[in-house]
């Protein structure tokens, strides 16, 4: 494990680490998700996820007087096939210090604090390391390699947006949130856990499915062994990962936002669904279907959230995929599903020594939006 300073400016300091730290874990279990008038919430088993990326994960941390204030994780992969095949990076896990993140004044004050002096601002050095994924010590990723980095942005959190403007990061595509739910989930007797002689056709039908995705991996598609297949004539029809998570929510945006926080908790059915002090739900990642048969989505949705002891499963979806189209109009959801009116999610990139042909196939191409990455 390692951890270096990077460069430092007037009492402030940024470091780059191979490991969550305690003042990481403790700023990121602190911190408030989300925006202000948009979903707003708080991870839980924030060091259990952390660890699962074992060493393909860099911390970029800020320090003044050698505290912590804020954080940022890269978490590196290789994604996509084909032409949309790349090293990648995706960012998630910031936050900031909460004497920083709840005074409306912190942007004014940190500017102030950051002043570029000529061309050579401590800012600009900052925001270039999420340029530069060489400068994270990372196997075999060199100066001058074609890289893709790129974050998942709630559309209305403008905190984030601005600072991945600044970076440099365009905006490619969207995407959707989709949940599934039942009062009672009950399982079908065709659905099992996939067995370890499986997983390698598994891998092949998923690979199979997502060709033509970008930030497809197969990485965490079998994260914990709780990857469950609908079987009929010994053929998988149907397969999801079910990820058990929980988060503390605090603010959900709208109308049935409204519902959902001061009504649901206090109806007897409803409430099995949605609990805002710990909203437990099974995260579906690496969903696959034979085409024809999404309809049998539904009794697989239900089968994982019956053995698993959940009421809700949530994914997330490039909204001008075939899947979310498919799954919108053919899978019966639920009630949550109904109800929830969340804002699309932007997918943000920053293209790395690529040429312009090569950025137009994520333009054009759904992104995969990993669960596993959300839990």
């Amino acid at each position: 494990m390692f951890e270096k300073s990077v460069f430092n400016y007037k009492g402030l300091e940024v470091r780059v680490s191979d490991h969550a730290n305690e003042g990481i874990i403790d700023i990121l279990n602190r911190a408030v998700q989300g925006s202000e008038g948009g979903l707003r919430f708080m991870l839980q088993d924030v060091a259990k996820r952390i660890s699962a990326y074992e060493g393909q994960i860099r911390f970029v941390s800020l320090y003044k007087k050698n505290q912590i204030t804020g954080t940022v994780g890269s978490c590196f992969r290789i994604s996509g096939q084909g032409k949309l095949r790349f090293p990648t990076s995706y960012l998630r896990y910031l936050a900031f210090q909460s004497t920083y993140q709840s005074d409306k004044t912190w942007r004014k004050r940190i500017t102030e604090k950051i002043k570029p002096e000529k061309d050579d601002s401590f800012k600009q050095k900052t925001l270039e390391i999420f340029s530069k994924p060489h400068m994270l010590d990372l196997q075999n990723v060199f100066e001058g390699d074609k890289h893709v980095m790129y974050a998942f942005v709630e559309s209305m959190n403008e905190r984030s947006k601005n600072l991945v403007h600044q970076a440099g990061y365009e905006y490619i595509r969207s995407f959707l949130t989709v949940a599934f739910s039942r009062f009672a989930p009950v399982a079908d007797k065709r659905v099992s856990k996939l067995t370890e002689q499986d997983k390698p056709d598994m891998e092949k039908l998923l690979l199979d499915f997502y060709r033509e995705y970008s930030f497809f991996t197969t990485e965490y598609s079998f994260y914990s062994n709780k990857y469950y297949v609908l079987k009929e004539n010994n053929e998988i029809i149907a397969g999801v990962c079910a990820i058990p998570t929980s988060f503390k929510v605090f603010d959900v945006p709208g109308i049935w936002g409204w519902v959902m926080m001061k009504v649901l908790p206090k109806t007897p059915y409803f409430r099995r669904l949605f609990r805002p002090g710990e909203f437990r739900y099974l995260v579906f990642d690496a969903v696959y279907c034979k085409d024809g048969f999404e309809h049998l989505l539904a009794p697989l949705f239900e089968s994982a959230c019956a053995s698993e002891e959940f009421n809700t499963g949530l994914i997330w979806l490039d909204d001008r995929s075939q899947l979310f189209d498919r799954i919108r109009t053919r899978v019966r959801m639920g009630a949550l599903n109904r109800m929830l009116n969340a804002k699309p999610g932007l997918v943000y990139t920053k293209f790395i020594n690529l040429e312009e042909e090569e950025k137009e196939y994520f333009y054009d191409s759904p992104a995969y939006i990993s669960g596993f990455d959300f839990s």
